[in-house]
């Protein structure tokens, strides 16, 4: 789901032919279509796929951004089949930057801003309308009335491969020390949660 032009497609075609990506925007679908099949346009909400047809449904980053995260989730649930799992990133709250960029006088800027996800509600909503983030409650209250068990969920921090390919050593140390925070509490602080979810092997509906 949010597959865009289709670059994770592309990396789990080597391991399956039943690989489909669905996108809402419709340029980024079409040119991704050019040189992958399965690429469908569709709004995460209504996926125009059956019942129980999927082994595993990836959201990456896309629950963030859809208009209704709820019904997303009940969607992807859907169709999912016995045994099959759900896997979810999605922005962490706790993370000490927006990385989605603000809203600020009516115009976007681009660009990690410290603490905005630690203000008030209301107040973060103003300046960041176009994207949600999520503490461990608001994940976990999305799958609270649907039949899954959680398989893993934790927090992850980012790979920094942006400052890596400018600063080789500034990224690698970087990468050393946040993700030494992963095995320690300092990680409820990461970048995102990871969640892999599973519909029980016995379920019939």
């Amino acid at each position: 789901m949010g597959c865009g032009l289709g670059t994770y497609v592309e990396k789990l075609r080597q391991f399956s032919d039943w690989v489909y990506g669905i996108d809402i925007e419709v340029e980024r679908v079409m040119d991704g279509g050019r040189r992958l099949p399965n690429l469908l346009v569709a709004a995460a909400e209504r996926l125009p796929f059956a019942d129980g047809c999927f082994d595993v449904v990836l959201l990456h980053e896309v629950l963030e951004h859809v208009e209704d995260d709820a019904q997303s989730v009940r969607e992807a649930y859907r169709l999912l089949g016995p045994g099959g799992r759900m896997v979810i990133f999605a922005p962490n709250r706790l993370y000490p930057f927006e990385t989605h960029g603000v809203y600020w006088r009516g115009e976007y800027r681009f660009g990690n801003f410290p603490a905005v996800s630690y203000l008030p509600h209301p107040l973060r909503a103003h300046l960041c309308p176009h994207v949600r983030t999520y503490t461990v409650r608001d994940l976990r209250r999305l799958f609270s009335d649907l039949d899954l068990q959680t398989v893993i969920h934790c927090q992850i921090y980012p790979g920094y491969d942006s400052i890596c390919s400018r600063h080789s050593r500034l990224g690698a140390s970087l990468r050393r020390i946040t993700h030494f925070f992963e095995g320690t509490p300092l990680r409820i602080f990461g970048l995102s949660h990871f969640m892999v979810v599973e519909r029980p092997a016995n379920t019939t509906s």
